[in-house]
């Protein structure tokens, strides 16, 4: 960018050059951020949730009732609902899953303790192209969910 001198009609150089391009960048970069502080503030268009439900105490060798539900509004899927557990040192594992549906899915799992401790439980909704689709897209998983084991 080249600078230029002007004179003004009482007489006095100004430098207008380049005060203005930099003035003009900055509103520029200005603009922009706004731009895409606009675009990160739009709602997300796909919506969904997963919710889990557990005893908060249990007996040891008494059966252990968690209940999932959950869903996604994304077009094209078909869900499959899982629920994990972690506990005694074994890391999260499934438990068991529903079966792939269109819309809200839904599971129960059942088991038994065969000692007392804390087992964790989470539900984890995946979304499919098909019902033997190999590579489940994770869309949502809900909170943790704590038994202690008595």
């Amino acid at each position: 960018m080249t600078r230029t001198n002007k004179t003004d009609k009482a007489g006095t150089k100004t430098r207008g050059g380049r005060p203005a391009a930099i003035g003009a960048l900055g509103m520029a970069a200005a603009a922009l951020g706004l731009f895409s502080v606009a675009l990160a503030a739009a709602p997300a268009s796909a919506k969904g949730a997963v919710q889990i439900t557990a005893p908060h105490t249990a007996q040891v060798g008494k059966t252990i009732t968690v209940k999932a539900h959950g869903g996604d509004d994304s077009a094209g899927y078909l869900h499959q609902l899982c629920v994990e557990e972690n506990g005694f040192g074994e890391g999260w594992h499934q438990e068991t899953c529903s079966a792939a549906v269109k819309g809200d899915a839904r599971v129960t799992a059942q088991g038994t303790s065969a000692r007392s401790g804390t087992l964790r439980f989470r539900a984890v909704l995946y979304g499919l192209t098909g019902v033997h689709d190999q590579h489940p897209v994770r869309l949502h998983s809900s909170e943790v969910v704590t038994v202690r084991v008595r």
